[in-house]
């Protein structure tokens, strides 16, 4: 099997480009995705509708999008939706239909479900996983499958997966007639604070708002040595900000990035790799953050602004360890900054663009005062609106406002069908209570001890990330592995960060690193040479949950500012230590044995002791100051090897 053909199995919604309909298809399909934007705006403002009804419209329009927009394999027709997808599309606009007229009738008769009522049923859980299958990739799809199978087979397993198994009726009727299934809290979240927050991006991107950020990230680093790569790791923290997708991220600050790195020595594997490792910190960056950032807010009923403020220090080290090694590479290879004449003016780009930042801190303000996601997401809207006007450069004409709504709603469709998706997942753990034996198992495995315990979650939630999303390999984990970590004395938030963390490094762990295979596209480069160097840069960041699970007041748990300095420095020192060791370079180049020492000692600041802490503090002084004091400092290396 080719990289390519690998890649397709996997994931083909982001292997197989999606359609770019024209003629009457297009218009049709315009009319399906500028509706759903703005049914969905009535629907999170003035409309009024119980979960499974709102769910059920979210559902049904997203799977008609996808019938249209995605192909069903490499080989079906890509300028034109088929026969057979019009119908797909038709039966889940139908099925919807259904549910919203029926749905009281079924409530006043306590859930007891006619054969029609169940035939619908099972159309929609068998359309949903064939548009799971196309726009989310088939490991998702199979796992959620699988799970589905095990509620009904549960007393054909042996030990610990045995239970006594449902019936085909009520297993039919808890996942796709209730809010416990296929629309329960995840498709939630996604009807409503997702969807919202992806619509704000989309005006933005209307608005022009990313050149605004380019400009300003290169105003800010590209006269540093290795700038272009400095102003990608601004420009997609920037971005990451506000789209909440590290794949959205590649593709939007990836295409202005990626030449500059190339065209001042970084080789096409490093450039997309810089890209790839940046952008997947975009699901990490408050205010807007992936959309498991949401999800974890309903399932632990705590506001989204809690979230927000926990994953800003994760967010700042993140950013902060990329940085420390992108620099020192640079300096390895002599690499300097952009002339003078390639950098825009700071003051000139405030003053021509800098009123774009009014809606991102108008969405900051509104959360930061209480007030629910959606309002701040809809005074975002008309802010973007109204702000964008104020000047020729980032007016929005009616034309750009259509393109935005019907970009939200596509840009929605394989995020809030993996939602929709996993509802199986989380209703046979629900039913079957599979959650509280694998946690039960876990400390088993793990002898009582935090560290292994935690361990064997970072194991699981990057096998899984292997083949899934951020989102539903964040609920995965966080369904099953959380209450393990919960029960052995860490706080929830600290447990769901843990969870919500490596479920986002999923988008640049091999072997399916989609970011990475996104910027390598954009690099010209080969996928998995791009995705391994996109790892080395980002592990440093892939300590960093033990970090805060050993030290929460990182993410404002039981707070104390000397505390929180004291553990924010040693972060800094730590990850400093490993990029250096890492990357094989400070001073002057590093021989193998003084990388190992500065990574052990990096290593050794991620603990709970502070004795240890102190060693690895001291171990990481002799070294440094071993390093400057040994012999002199080598010329740079030239040319373009990075």
């Amino acid at each position: 099997m080719n990289m390519k053909s690998f890649i397709s199995f996997f994931a083909p919604g982001d292997s197989i480009p999606t359609r770019k309909l024209t003629g009457p298809a297009g218009v049709a399909a315009l009319a399906l995705t500028v509706s759903t934007a703005l049914v969905h705006c009535w629907m999170n403002s003035i409309g009024l509708l119980i979960a499974v009804k709102m769910n059920s419209i979210h559902l049904g329009t997203l799977m008609a999008i996808v019938f249209l927009f995605y192909p069903a394999t490499e080989r079906s027709p890509r300028e034109r939706p088929s026969l057979l997808d019009w119908a797909l599309a038709l039966a889940s606009l139908g099925s919807m239909a259904w549910l919203l007229l029926t749905y009281d009738r079924l409530l006043y008769a306590n859930l007891q479900a006619t054969f029609t009522d169940l035939a619908v049923a099972v159309l929609t859980m068998a359309l949903l996983v064939e548009a799971s299958r196309r726009s989310v990739g088939l490991p998702l799809t199979l796992l959620s499958v699988v799970f589905l199978a095990y509620t009904r087979l549960g007393p054909m397993l042996p030990g610990l997966f045995a239970h006594r198994g449902f019936n085909w009726e009520r297993i039919i009727i808890r996942m796709a007639l209730t809010d416990q299934g296929i629309y329960g809290v995840t498709l939630m979240v996604s009807s409503s604070y997702v969807f919202m927050f992806i619509l704000f991006g989309a005006f933005l991107s209307a608005s022009r708002t990313s050149d605004f950020f380019n400009d300003f990230s290169l105003a800010l680093a590209g006269k540093y040595r290795g700038g272009p790569a400095k102003v990608a790791v601004v420009a997609s923290a920037l971005m990451g900000s506000i789209s909440g997708s590290a794949q959205a991220n590649v593709a939007t600050t990836g295409a202005f990035t990626i030449p500059l790195m190339k065209r001042v020595g970084y080789l096409p594997h490093f450039a997309g790799a810089v890209e790839a490792a940046a952008s997947t910190g975009g699901i990490l960056m408050p205010p807007i953050m992936g959309a498991a950032a949401f999800v974890m807010s309903s399932f632990l009923g705590i506001p989204y602004v809690t979230i927000m403020i926990a994953g800003f220090t994760p967010a700042l080290l993140y950013y902060l360890a990329i940085m420390f090694m992108v620099d020192l590479r640079a300096k390895k290879r002599g690499l300097t900054g952009l002339s003078k004449s390639e950098i825009p003016s700071l003051k000139a780009t405030m003053l021509d663009k800098g009123h774009m930042t009014v809606p991102l801190v108008v969405i900051i303000y509104f959360l930061v005062a209480g007030y629910t996601p959606l309002f701040s997401a809809f005074l975002g809207l008309f802010a973007i609106i109204l702000v964008s006007s104020l000047k020729k450069s980032t007016r929005m004409s009616f034309k750009d406002m259509i393109h935005a709504l019907d970009d939200g709603a596509r840009s929605a469709a394989p995020v809030g069908i993996s939602c929709a998706i996993v509802g199986f997942i989380v209703g046979a753990v629900g039913m079957t209570g599979l959650g509280q034996v694998i946690a039960m198992n876990i400390i088993m495995f793990a002898g009582g001890k935090l560290w292994a315990a935690l361990i064997l979650c970072m194991i699981a939630a990057l096998i899984l990330g292997m083949g899934l999303p951020a989102t539903p390999c964040y609920i995965i984990t966080a369904t099953i592995a959380a209450p393990a970590l919960q029960q052995m004395g860490v706080p929830a938030l600290a447990a769901h960060f843990f969870a919500f963390y490596y479920g986002s490094m999923s988008a640049v762990v091999p072997p399916v690193a989609l970011t990475s295979y996104t910027a390598a596209g954009l690099a010209g480069a080969k996928p998995f040479k791009v995705a391994i160097a996109a790892l080395g840069l980002a592990l440093s960041g892939l300590l960093l949950p033990f970090l805060f699970v050993y030290n929460p007041n990182l993410l404002f748990i039981d707070f104390e500012l000397s505390s929180y300095l004291v553990n924010l420095a040693t972060a800094g020192v730590g990850l400093f230590a490993l990029s250096c060791g890492l990357i094989g370079m400070l001073k002057r180049d590093m021989p193998l044995w003084e990388r190992a020492l500065f990574v052990g000692a990096g290593i050794m600041m991620v603990n709970p002791l502070a004795s240890l802490r102190a060693t690895s503090f001291l171990v990481f002084g002799a070294i440094l100051a071993f390093h400057y004091l040994r012999g002199r400092e080598p010329a740079p290396k030239e040319g373009p090897a990075v």
